[in-house]
Parts: C-alpha cells; structure tokens; sequence
C-alpha cells in the first residue's frame, strides 16, 4: 500500500523552532512525506488577550497543553496576522474582506514561504489549510460570520453559545469568500500541492448544530431544491423536540442496548421530512464545495488539489458532508477526522443540551452507554454510564475509543469516496502509547494515507512513535 504520512505545522513552530530544524526533526523521526501548514504567523501576548493557544474547545479542553512549547510556555495567549500581503482586488466589492497585514506580516509572514519552498525542495508534498466558512479564514480562532451569515435553528434563531463559529455554506457572500480567498492563496503559494478547507460542513459538536441550517440563505437553497422550508423545518423541530423533551428512560435503554436510533425514533422520522432536509442539507454543502472546486482548478490550472476535510461517518449524516457527492465534484481527496478527545466532548454537549429541557433523562443511568453506542465511539460499556463518565480525556488518558469503531469509520468513509482517496487524521494530543495506538489504527484504515494533526501535540517521543506505526523507512 502507499506510504503518504504527513503532519499539521502551524507557522508558530517554524517561527519558534526554526524552519529547517522543524524538517529535519519530521524527517529524520517520522519519516514524513508531507507536511501541511496555514497563511497566518503569530505573536504571544497577555494572558485573555486575543485566543487561547491551544484552543480551549468550549471549555471543554481547557486540560490540553502543548507538547512542544511556544515562546517558553506550553499554554499561552497569542493573535495572529496574515503571512502575505492579500490582493485586495480579489475582493472587491464582496461583503467580507482579507485581514490587513501588519508589522508581525512584515517581520515574520516570510515563514511560511520559506517553510513551503524548503518543504518542497526536500521532496515533500505541501498542504496549506484554510477554514471553509470563517472569514478571514486563516485560523479558526480569528474570524467569524456576521450576523446574516450564521447558521439558524428551524425557528430562525442563533444559539447564543457554539464551539466553531462557522458561517451559513448557503450564505452566496460565504461562498465568494472563500472563493477570493482561494485565488488569493494560489498567487501567494504557487508552490503548493493541497489546499485543505476545514470545517466545510456543519461541525455538529452541540446539540443544537445538528440541526442546522434554517437560515435565509439556507430556506432560499431548500426553495430552489423545489423543497418546501417550511415542511422542513417543522421536521427537524419535530425530531429536536423528540430526542430532547420526549426523550424516555425506555429509549435511552433500547438504544444502550444496541437499538437503531432510527427505530426508537421512527415516529419522528417516518413521513419522510427529516431525510428530505438532511439531503437538503447534504446539497447545500456539496453545491458549496463544487464552487470551491472549480474556483481552485481555475485558479492553478488544475495543478493544485483540493482536499476538504470533514468529521467521520455517522456524523457527518448531521453535518452535511456526503463524502460520495464531494467525490463527484472533482476533489483530489478527502481527509477524515479522528479526533478522538473531541467525540466524548461532543456527546457530552447533546447530553447538557437535553438535560436543559429533560433532566430526568440526562441523570438516566445508562446515558453515557447510549451515547457512546449511538455515535460508535467505542465497543467498550464498561466504562460508560452516567454522564459524568462521558468527557474530554485528561492529557495523559487514553481516549475512549476502541480500535474496530474507529477502523469503521474509516472504511465506510473510503467506501463512500470511491475511487477518490480518503486520508485519516489523527489528532496528537494524549500520552505516548496511545497516541501510537491510533496512529497505526488510522494508518492502516486509510490504506497507507495519514495526516496527524499537529507538531505542537507530537513531542520527540510521539514523533518516533509515528515512525514506528507508519513503517518509517
């Protein structure tokens, strides 16, 4: 099978470490082929300046802290500039705009062109990584929608808190963005091989995201589908309301015990709508990254790929992300994420969202166990029963999830994609020997393709242990 293993280097790191030493170390340790990197640099500032670094995940991840230290400090407060001058021309007269370039851009954006043309001169292919939704798009602390843009619940409100701040894909001026965005990066970095969209999708990390996307942009695209919004939308109320106030001690029993939600649910689901808006949904989505798609061939004359990246299989049902249309419309692959600290975060924050409207059933004994089953994170119960057995892992905790459900999720995404190919992400973050475990787990589902996401999570150790799983020559 192909060996194609690369890591995630945000600008900080080469800024920090040094380009050159940056290299040697992934190479020499992990024997990379590729590494991927973004269009901003940074600078340290006071503590609850700016964003924290690393993300704090809702609250949720305020445990993690950097392997690899940045400024001295493996937890600290930082802003960020764009790493080139944008040409401002590429936007004219579209509703969001590039972030202006300042001294930090003057004295440091050189290094992530020099990181690119090392890279390259060493043999490694080279991915830039964008956000799909998130203007200015360089990094998915900075940036957000305005308040047209955002995505809506079915009664046409925005949730006051989320983890992404992603803006509506139906969203025409979203999508001119992104599309400036992408020819803008093209001029900047002709010498890349992928360009990467994050979060090209719904992230589905709360309750409330998973049922996206009502608003006006999203009920004109259902419209010109020749669906009805409004019968959408009174689905997914209907389904909201059932797997929150109506939820029962009967069905978070069936569903721990290995019940389809979609037979504990079938009276939420069974006239129809609710596949009918998840399809909507799906097209919205595809209709978004097509745009993309054919903006980027233009743009680099079909030398540069595009790889959008999306969570696994059954979230992305939720999401939007319909891996076998995206492999339609001309993409040079498509990454999968297995964050795996993320999914009991995840399942945590459906949980807290049901227990605002139906406490009893969010103090249920076997809610965690219901959860764990829905979403297939893990073959384990034993672990699993309350809710305060669901949450983010410690730095030092194995995460929980098992071997067979994330090889899954792996394998039906590359069945869905055929015959584009799908890379597994793994996410650095955790002690050494687990980190290990899903490195080999991810490598080996993706047949031999694997990004791990990133340098600042893999301290010496970790990067060997790369090595080691992938077969580094």
């Amino acid at each position: 099978m192909p060996r194609e293993v690369g890591v995630t280097v945000l600008p900080e790191f080469f800024q920090v470490e040094g380009v050159e030493a940056v290299l040697d170390n992934l190479m020499t340790r992990a024997g990379v082929t590729a590494i991927a990197t973004s269009p901003y640099v940074m600078r340290p500032t006071a503590d609850g300046e700016g964003a924290r670094e690393p993300p704090i995940d809702a609250g949720a991840g305020s445990v993690r802290i950097l392997d690899r230290a940045l400024w001295g400090r493996r937890d600290l407060w930082v802003r960020t500039a764009p790493s080139f001058t944008p040409d401002r021309t590429l936007y004219d007269g579209l509703r969001y705009q590039p972030a202006a370039p300042d001294a930090l851009t003057e004295r440091e954006g050189r290094r992530v062109a020099d990181a690119v043309r090392a890279a390259k001169a060493r043999g490694l292919a080279v991915h830039l990584q964008a956000q799909a939704a998130i203007p200015p798009g360089y990094r998915v602390q900075f940036g957000g929608p305005v308040d047209e843009d955002r995505p809506r619940l079915p009664d046409g409100s925005s949730p006051a808190v989320r983890v992404d701040n992603n803006g509506s894909l139906a969203s025409p001026h979203i999508l001119a963005y992104t599309q400036a965005l992408i020819r803008d990066i093209v001029r900047a970095y002709p010498g890349i091989d992928v360009l990467r969209l994050d979060w090209p999708e719904y992230p589905p990390y709360s309750l409330d995201s998973l049922f996206f996307d009502f608003s006006i942009h999203a009920r004109a695209a259902m419209a010109r589908m020749g669906e009805d919004p409004d019968r959408l939308a009174r689905a997914a109320a209907r389904l909201r309301a059932r797997v929150t106030s109506g939820l029962t001690a009967d069905d978070i029993a069936r569903i721990a015990d290995g019940a389809s939600p979609l037979d504990v649910f079938d009276d939420a689901l069974r006239d129809g709508a609710v596949a009918d808006w998840l399809s909507a949904k799906a097209r919205i989505v595809t209709h978004f990254l097509a745009g993309c798609a054919e903006t980027l061939h233009a743009a680099s004359g079909g030398r540069i790929a595009l790889m959008p990246q999306c969570f696994p299989p059954p979230w992305t049902l939720l999401s939007g992300f319909d891996a076998g249309a995206v492999a339609r419309i001309g993409v040079g692959a498509i990454g999968v994420k297995l964050y795996t600290m993320h999914w009991p975060m995840m399942l945590r924050a459906y949980a807290d969202g049901v227990a605002g409207e139906n406490p009893a059933a969010a103090r249920h004994p076997r809610i965690g166990e219901a959860l764990m089953r829905v979403a297939a994170v893990d073959s384990d119960m034993t672990r699993y029963g309350a809710i305060d057995s669901v949450r983010y892992p410690e730095p030092e905790e194995p995460h929980p999830a098992g071997a067979a459900e994330q090889t899954a999720k792996i394998r039906e995404a590359r069945r869905a994609a055929t015959p584009v190919p799908v890379f597994a992400f793994a996410h650095g973050y955790g002690p050494v020997e687990d980190f290990e475990r899903r490195a080999t787990i991810a490598f080996d589902a993706a047949g031999g393709r694997l990004f791990v996401n990133r340098y600042g999570y893999l301290s010496d150790a970790k990067l060997d242990a790369l090595g080691r799983a992938t077969g580094a020559p």
